[in-house]
């Protein structure tokens, strides 16, 4: 995949195009809280935390998280807006994390996995941090578990093209087992609907999705204008909804 470089594309308009409503969040915190432990206060690390979408809400429901992102500006952006007294950002990498061995009861990654340039070595990091029992949260794509949004068929090698942004289930998988990690845990969320027709429109707009790296400016416009006319059919009725899915694993002893 061409790599994006967060600092100087998506920064304005993420949290923006990438905004969750409370009922979807809700959705995603029980879904997360279903894997962990009861036990509370929980130390968290929301890596790839980016503007903070879900950071916050961690803090709020399973105790202090410390957000790991390496793109300044999105950094700036989640401690300018996404403030928690038991919140805290820092500059980091799933492959280099600056906190303690063994501080972290869990860790999510929410669509981050894939920007990982040495998973590797982002597996050993990971093992590192969590405690022992500790829980990785892996909201990842899977080349053979592809959620297919409604909108991306209209996009020319739109589906080819995000596809081939992440590995194979299996793949990440083996990544995890073969370093002391097993696997607690697969299956689906599904998010209530993001609005209408017209509002997922105006947010695949600012372009905020990695799709829109790989794509090219023809290809883009090419489907931007295929969707207006589904939209304009569209406009008001409640988009899609489609199933996400969620891998955890665990550290083991």
């Amino acid at each position: 995949m061409r790599r994006i470089d967060y600092d100087k594309e998506q920064y304005r308009n993420y949290a923006r195009g990438r905004a969750l409503s409370e009922q979807q969040s809700q959705v995603w915190i029980r879904a997360f809280e279903a894997v962990l432990p009861e036990r509370r206060p929980l130390a968290g690390l929301d890596v790839g935390s980016g503007t903070g979408r879900f950071t916050p809400a961690l803090a709020r429901a399973f105790g202090p998280v410390v957000g790991v992102e390496p793109a300044v500006r999105m950094r700036e952006i989640a401690e300018a807006e996404s403030r928690h007294p038991d919140v805290r950002y820092v500059a980091g990498s799933a492959e280099d994390m600056p906190v303690p061995s063994g501080s972290a009861d869990y860790a999510l990654m929410f669509l981050a996995w894939h920007h990982v340039q040495d998973k590797v070595r982002a597996v050993g990091e990971l093992g590192r941090v969590l405690r022992p029992g500790g829980r990785l949260l892996l909201r990842a794509n899977f080349r053979d578990h592809h959620p297919r949004p409604w909108w991306l068929e209209h996009f020319p090698r739109g589906l080819e093209a995000d596809t081939a942004l992440f590995q194979p289930l299996h793949e990440v998988i083996a990544m995890f087992t073969s370093d002391g990690w097993r696997v607690a845990g697969f299956g689906t969320v599904t998010e209530p609907s993001s609005g209408t027709y017209s509002d997922v429109f105006e947010r695949l707009r600012l372009r905020t999705l990695s799709i829109f790296g790989q794509l090219s400016d023809e290809e883009i416009e090419i489907g931007f204008r295929r969707l207006e006319e589904v939209v304009a059919a569209n406009s008001g009725a409640p988009a899609p909804v489609f199933a996400e899915p969620l891998l955890t694993l665990e550290r083991c002893q």
